[in-house]
Protein backbone atom coordinates (compact mmCIF):
# COMPACT_ATOMS: atom_id res chain seq x y z
CA UNK A 1 0.00 0.00 0.00
CA UNK A 2 1.45 3.18 -0.97
CA UNK A 3 2.19 5.52 2.13
CA UNK A 4 3.03 9.20 2.27
CA UNK A 5 5.87 10.64 3.01
CA UNK A 6 6.53 12.98 6.11
CA UNK A 7 7.99 16.29 5.60
CA UNK A 8 10.48 17.92 7.58
CA UNK A 9 9.72 20.53 9.97
CA UNK A 10 12.74 22.49 8.34
CA UNK A 11 10.75 22.71 4.97
CA UNK A 12 7.46 24.15 6.10
CA UNK A 13 8.26 27.16 5.14
CA UNK A 14 9.17 26.78 1.50
CA UNK A 15 6.09 24.41 1.23
CA UNK A 16 4.19 26.98 2.23
CA UNK A 17 5.47 29.76 -0.60
CA UNK A 18 4.65 26.54 -2.67
CA UNK A 19 0.98 26.40 -1.70
CA UNK A 20 0.82 30.07 -1.69
CA UNK A 21 1.70 29.65 -5.82
CA UNK A 22 0.09 26.95 -6.67
CA UNK A 23 -2.91 28.92 -5.64
CA UNK A 24 -2.14 31.76 -7.35
CA UNK A 25 -1.99 29.45 -10.60
CA UNK A 26 -4.95 28.29 -9.84
CA UNK A 27 -4.25 24.69 -8.57
CA UNK A 28 -5.98 24.65 -5.18
CA UNK A 29 -6.03 20.90 -5.21
CA UNK A 30 -2.22 21.03 -4.74
CA UNK A 31 -2.55 23.82 -2.20
CA UNK A 32 -4.50 21.94 -0.06
CA UNK A 33 -2.25 18.68 -0.37
CA UNK A 34 0.79 20.98 0.61
CA UNK A 35 -1.01 22.44 3.97
CA UNK A 36 -2.13 18.58 4.62
CA UNK A 37 1.18 17.77 4.29
CA UNK A 38 2.40 20.61 6.42
CA UNK A 39 -0.39 20.30 9.03
CA UNK A 40 0.71 16.60 9.34
CA UNK A 41 3.98 17.64 11.12
CA UNK A 42 2.72 20.86 12.80
CA UNK A 43 -1.25 20.49 13.65
CA UNK A 44 -1.77 23.88 14.72
CA UNK A 45 0.06 25.56 11.86
CA UNK A 46 -2.11 29.18 11.38
CA UNK A 47 -0.63 30.17 8.15
CA UNK A 48 -0.97 26.39 6.54
CA UNK A 49 -4.48 26.31 7.89
CA UNK A 50 -5.63 29.84 6.87
CA UNK A 51 -3.92 28.64 2.79
CA UNK A 52 -6.31 25.17 3.70
CA UNK A 53 -9.31 26.71 3.92
CA UNK A 54 -8.58 28.71 1.01
CA UNK A 55 -7.40 26.05 -1.19
CA UNK A 56 -10.88 24.21 0.03
CA UNK A 57 -12.93 27.12 -0.42
CA UNK A 58 -11.13 27.98 -3.88
CA UNK A 59 -12.31 24.70 -5.34
CA UNK A 60 -16.05 25.46 -4.63
CA UNK A 61 -16.13 27.35 -7.88
CA UNK A 62 -15.24 23.78 -9.61
CA UNK A 63 -18.07 22.69 -8.09
CA UNK A 64 -16.03 20.46 -5.59
CA UNK A 65 -18.07 20.75 -2.12
CA UNK A 66 -17.79 18.12 -0.17
CA UNK A 67 -15.27 19.92 2.10
CA UNK A 68 -17.47 22.68 3.02
CA UNK A 69 -17.85 20.80 6.65
CA UNK A 70 -14.31 20.64 7.16
CA UNK A 71 -13.61 24.34 5.65
CA UNK A 72 -15.93 24.91 8.69
CA UNK A 73 -14.47 22.80 11.28
CA UNK A 74 -10.82 24.22 10.18
CA UNK A 75 -12.07 28.18 11.03
CA UNK A 76 -12.79 27.30 14.33
CA UNK A 77 -8.70 25.93 15.07
CA UNK A 78 -7.66 29.64 14.14
CA UNK A 79 -6.66 31.01 17.12
CA UNK A 80 -7.52 34.39 16.59
CA UNK A 81 -11.50 35.85 16.93
CA UNK A 82 -10.94 38.05 13.99
CA UNK A 83 -9.83 35.26 11.82
CA UNK A 84 -12.37 32.60 12.78
CA UNK A 85 -15.67 35.26 12.09
CA UNK A 86 -12.86 36.29 8.82
CA UNK A 87 -12.39 33.03 7.55
CA UNK A 88 -15.41 31.49 8.69
CA UNK A 89 -17.59 34.24 6.08
CA UNK A 90 -15.42 33.56 3.47
CA UNK A 91 -16.50 29.75 3.25
CA UNK A 92 -19.76 31.07 3.79
CA UNK A 93 -19.62 33.61 0.91
CA UNK A 94 -17.84 30.63 -1.75
CA UNK A 95 -20.67 28.47 -0.88
CA UNK A 96 -22.97 30.17 -1.56
CA UNK A 97 -21.33 31.35 -5.28
CA UNK A 98 -21.50 27.70 -5.87
CA UNK A 99 -24.68 27.22 -4.87
CA UNK A 100 -25.45 29.76 -7.72
CA UNK A 101 -24.07 27.25 -10.22
CA UNK A 102 -26.98 24.95 -9.51
CA UNK A 103 -29.96 24.14 -12.11
CA UNK A 104 -32.18 23.58 -8.89
CA UNK A 105 -35.34 24.95 -7.83
CA UNK A 106 -34.99 27.90 -5.28
CA UNK A 107 -31.19 28.28 -5.78
CA UNK A 108 -31.49 32.07 -5.44
CA UNK A 109 -33.24 31.52 -1.96
CA UNK A 110 -30.70 29.27 -0.93
CA UNK A 111 -27.44 31.29 -1.95
CA UNK A 112 -28.87 34.47 -0.30
CA UNK A 113 -29.29 32.43 3.30
CA UNK A 114 -25.55 31.96 2.64
CA UNK A 115 -24.81 35.45 1.66
CA UNK A 116 -26.38 36.38 4.72
CA UNK A 117 -24.60 34.20 6.82
CA UNK A 118 -21.15 35.28 5.54
CA UNK A 119 -22.34 39.05 5.96
CA UNK A 120 -23.16 38.04 9.66
CA UNK A 121 -19.68 36.35 9.83
CA UNK A 122 -18.13 39.62 8.32
CA UNK A 123 -20.02 41.99 10.56
CA UNK A 124 -18.47 39.63 13.64
CA UNK A 125 -14.64 40.12 11.75
CA UNK A 126 -15.36 44.03 11.30
CA UNK A 127 -15.80 44.73 15.22
CA UNK A 128 -12.77 42.44 16.33
CA UNK A 129 -10.38 44.12 13.34
CA UNK A 130 -7.94 46.51 14.15
CA UNK A 131 -7.92 50.04 13.33
CA UNK A 132 -7.12 50.38 9.35
CA UNK A 133 -8.08 47.06 8.52
CA UNK A 134 -11.37 46.88 6.30
CA UNK A 135 -10.85 43.57 4.67
CA UNK A 136 -14.48 41.98 6.17
CA UNK A 137 -15.85 45.93 4.99
CA UNK A 138 -14.78 45.34 1.35
CA UNK A 139 -16.07 41.26 1.91
CA UNK A 140 -19.66 42.74 2.96
CA UNK A 141 -19.88 44.99 0.10
CA UNK A 142 -18.90 41.93 -2.74
CA UNK A 143 -22.12 40.20 -0.94
CA UNK A 144 -24.18 42.82 -0.75
CA UNK A 145 -23.25 43.22 -4.82
CA UNK A 146 -23.44 39.50 -5.60
CA UNK A 147 -27.39 39.88 -4.11
CA UNK A 148 -27.93 42.62 -6.33
CA UNK A 149 -26.20 40.85 -8.91
CA UNK A 150 -27.95 37.65 -8.99
CA UNK A 151 -31.24 39.09 -7.24
CA UNK A 152 -31.17 36.82 -4.49
CA UNK A 153 -33.69 37.10 -2.31
CA UNK A 154 -35.17 35.31 1.19
CA UNK A 155 -37.66 32.50 0.67
CA UNK A 156 -41.36 33.47 0.80
CA UNK A 157 -42.87 32.68 3.99
CA UNK A 158 -44.56 29.32 3.50
CA UNK A 159 -48.27 29.22 3.85
CA UNK A 160 -48.39 26.51 6.57
CA UNK A 161 -50.81 23.94 5.59
CA UNK A 162 -54.27 23.85 6.69
CA UNK A 163 -55.79 22.23 9.75
CA UNK A 164 -57.57 19.30 9.19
Amino acid sequence: MLQLKPLSKESIPSALVKAKHYRLLGEPWEAESICRDILRVEEGHQEALLFLVLAITDQFASGKTASYPYAKELCEKLKSEYERAYYRGLVEERYGKSILKRQTPRVKYIAYEYYRTAMEFFEKADSLSHEGNQDAVLRWNACVRGIKEFQLEAAPEEDPAPQL
